[in-house]
């Protein structure tokens, strides 16, 4: 993997750790102060998820391979 390509993963994984942090405050916000329904909880939870595993798979892919 070139330099550039690893910068970049960097700067997206970044990117998704800031997002991941903002639904935290959000999903915070909204269960002290509950919305007429959860389905916005649960769209926010889902998201959250998603951003964790997206984050999770671009970490393993800056560490490099361990040969066997």
């Amino acid at each position: 993997m070139t330099d550039e390509e690893l910068d970049g993963i960097r700067h997206q994984l970044q990117e998704l750790q800031v997002e991941h942090r903002d639904l935290d405050q959000v999903i915070s916000h909204l269960i002290e102060n509950p919305p007429p329904d959860d389905l916005l909880v649960r769209r926010i939870k889902k998201r959250k998820l998603a951003l964790k595993d997206r984050i999770l798979l671009l970490e393993a892919m800056l560490v490099p391979d361990i040969p066997a």
